[in-house]
């Protein structure tokens, strides 16, 4: 679809739905209770449709407020002529560590999540550009990091993304606003043109944010990640993807264009496990309440470790990969008996 009319479409049709859909729910919440409090006592599970619904509940109210104060400073900023100057883009940054904050925090609280982190302190993240590369896997994942950079570690993220994701309403007309980028593999599309621009003149406290995976790890996804590099000729990868079971083969094309663009920045790596295996509505229906502990590991590379040349890049990168899946294989899910988690309270 047409860049333009996905714009419209977003702001003129999809932004207003959602804050009608909002003032709907509200208004007929007490019905909504009864109802869903109803087929609570017939679910299994304690309170599963009421948590759902107080989460869909959350989830627009906060959409539908960063859409109006969205509008007003799209207004403020002279009808959108400023609006990506650094004042605003300041603001904007607000916001979004605003939602993240009150949306994970309360989202933690009603699925009885504990997270905990093995990694460097927020105090010993030295001013200096980093170039994030995640693991992309289970529900939730791009919150919890988000969350994470912004609120623990005092980052302004650059993201990439999918472009199906611009179809979310606020974060769409958001991230539109900042520094991120929206990719498509689109025929003309050029996508490691895009990522090497957005990782060009990373200031103190950025943090360009890349999922080198592609996509949320699934069986079939690996094995078509393995058979797309024996497609292509690249074997000794595909034996090195096989060898790895919990994350998909690294896709180094944005991650060698960021390492280009940004020759002063170390390496952050992310990965987290615990919420792995939810990949289906019906794994995270069935999980309700989860009672799980998410564990979050970063390492951070220096530069002066990372080699040069594409090839022993791709290497450097495949072997990181390996770590991580040893890691996660390492830390597998851990449950956390119900009555303990209803009284611990979680990191941040």
């Amino acid at each position: 679809m047409h860049p333009a009319l996905t714009w419209a479409l977003q702001r003129l049709v999809v932004a207003p739905l959602v804050v009608a859909l909002t003032v709907l729910m509200w208004t007929t919440l007490p019905l909504t209770l009864v109802v869903t409090g109803a087929m609570s006592g017939l679910v299994p599970g304690w309170l599963r449709p009421v948590r759902l619904l107080w989460l869909a509940i959350l989830h627009l109210t906060l959409e539908s407020i960063l859409l109006v104060e969205l509008f007003g400073l799209w207004i403020g900023s002279g009808f959108g002529l400023f609006v990506r100057r650094p004042y605003f883009e300041r603001i904007h940054y607000d916001l979004m560590q605003t939602y993240l904050v009150v949306f994970f925090r309360e989202a933690r609280r009603v699925l009885r999540l504990k997270i905990e982190t093995v990694g460097p302190a927020p105090d010993a993240m030295p001013g200096e550009p980093l170039l994030v590369l995640c693991r992309h896997a289970g529900v939730g994942d791009s919150f919890s990091i988000m969350y994470a950079l912004m609120h623990w570690y005092h980052r302004e993220p650059r993201i990439v993304l999918k472009s199906t994701l611009a179809w979310d309403p606020a974060l769409g007309v958001m991230l539109t606003r900042l520094p991120s980028r929206f990719v498509s593999a689109a025929r003309g599309h050029d996508v490691i043109a895009e990522i090497g621009d957005l990782a060009r003149n990373l200031d103190h406290n950025d943090a360009f944010v890349i999922f080198p995976e592609g996509g949320n790890f699934t069986a079939n996804r690996r094995r078509r990640a393995i058979a797309r590099l024996r497609r292509i000729g690249r074997h000794t990868m595909a034996d090195q993807a096989e060898d790895m079971h919990h994350v998909l083969a690294p896709q180094p094309g944005g991650v060698l264009a960021a390492l280009d663009a940004a020759p002063e920045a170390d390496v952050l790596l992310v990965a987290h496990t615990g919420l792995d295996h939810l990949d289906t509505v019906a794994n995270i229906w069935r999980e309700l309440p989860m009672d799980k502990q998410l564990l979050m590991g970063w390492w951070r590379v220096p530069r002066s470790e990372i080699p040069d040349g594409r090839e022993f890049r791709i290497e450097w990168l495949f072997e990181r990969w390996r770590q991580i899946d040893a890691w996660v294989a390492e830390h597998r899910p851990v449950d956390l008996p119900r009555k303990r988690a209803t009284r611990r309270t979680s990191v941040g």
